[in-house]
C-alpha cells in the first residue's frame, strides 16, 4: 500500500516544524508540498529532502490550495498531511497492511495533541479524512478551514497522528486572528437552523470560552496532564475569546452601516 500513496502538505513559514514530519515520511517515494512563499528556512529544509517534489502557490483559501497540491499528486493514493502532523510508526504500519484494491476510497484519522512535544490524554480537535483515493475525492471552503468531499465507503484508521506545533505564540495569535476572522463571518452569514449546537452557543460570545475551559480541562481531562493540559485549555479559550471579540466587532460594524444602534 505505501507505494501507491503520495503525501502531500501545505507550507507557510513552518521551519519549527516541518523536518519532525518529514523524518517521519521517509518511506514515501514523493511527497508534495506547497508552499506559499515561505519566507523562513523552510525551503531550504525541504531541500535537504531529494524525494521532496515544491510547488510554490500563493495563498487564497485552503481549498483551492489543497486542490492544486492534488493536481501535481501522480499516485492512486493521497495522504494528507499538515506540516505539524507527525504520522506514527504505530499508524505507518497500519497504513501498510491496508488492501489496495479495498470497496473503501478514504480513511479518517485521531488526532493526539501535543504540546512541545507532550501528547494530552484528549484535544477538541475531530478526526479527519488524511488518506483517500484522489480522483474520489475534492477539497470545499468551511469557514476558515477545509473538508475532504469524498465519493464512497470511508473508514477510520486504528492509530493516531500526533498534531506537535511548535512554532511561537506570536505566529500561532497571529494565524488564530486570521482564522477567526472568517469564522465569525461564516457563523454571521449562516442562517441559524444550519447552525451546529457548538456554533450557536459561539455565536452568543460569552459562554463558549469558559465552556471551552472547562471541556478541556475536565470532560477531557486535561488537568490531569499537569502544565501541557493548563497551556491547551488557556489557548483554546484564547481562540474563542478572539472569536468573540471579531463577531462583536462585525455586529458592530454591520450594525453602524445599516443605521442600527
Amino acid at each position: 500500500m505505501l507505494t501507491k500513496i503520495t503525501p502531500l502538505i501545505l507550507t507557510y513559514n513552518e521551519a519549527p516544524n516541518i523536518d519532525r514530519t518529514l523524518q517521519h515520511l521517509s518511506w514515501a517515494k514523493t511527497i508534495i508540498v506547497i508552499d506559499s512563499y515561505s519566507t523562513d528556512k523552510t525551503l531550504n529544509i525541504l531541500s535537504c529532502y531529494p524525494q521532496v517534489k515544491v510547488f510554490q502557490r500563493k495563498f487564497d483559501t485552503h481549498a483551492q490550495q489543497w486542490n492544486f497540491g492534488l493536481e501535481q499528486v501522480e499516485s492512486q493514493w493521497v495522504l494528507s498531511l499538515d506540516a505539524d502532523y507527525i504520522v506514527t510508526d504505530e499508524l505507518i504500519t497500519e497504513i501498510a497492511s491496508l488492501p489496495t484494491n479495498g470497496t473503501v476510497n478514504g480513511y479518517a484519522a485521531r488526532f493526539k495533541y501535543c504540546i512541545f512535544g507532550n501528547p494530552l490524554r484528549g484535544t477538541i480537535l475531530p478526526p479527519r479524512q488524511v488518506l483517500f483515493r484522489k480522483d474520489k475525492a475534492i477539497y470545499i471552503d468551511d469557514g476558515h478551514t477545509q473538508l475532504l468531499q469524498l465519493t464512497g465507503k470511508s473508514d477510520m484508521l486504528s492509530n493516531y497522528i500526533h498534531h506537535d506545533d511548535r512554532k511561537p505564540l506570536s505566529r500561532w495569535l497571529w494565524a488564530q486572528d486570521r482564522y477567526m476572522v472568517i469564522e465569525s463571518k461564516k457563523l454571521l452569514e449562516t442562517p441559524a437552523s444550519e447552525l451546529s449546537l457548538g456554533d450557536r452557543i459561539r455565536k452568543q460570545k460569552v459562554l463558549a470560552p469558559f465552556i471551552i475551559l472547562f471541556y478541556c480541562l475536565i470532560l477531557k481531562g486535561g488537568i490531569w496532564d499537569g502544565w501541557p493540559g493548563w497551556y491547551y485549555a488557556f489557548q483554546r479559550m484564547l481562540a474563542e475569546i478572539l472569536l468573540s471579540i471579531r463577531l462583536i466587532e462585525l455586529e458592530k460594524l454591520h450594525n453602524k452601516s445599516t443605521g442600527i444602534d
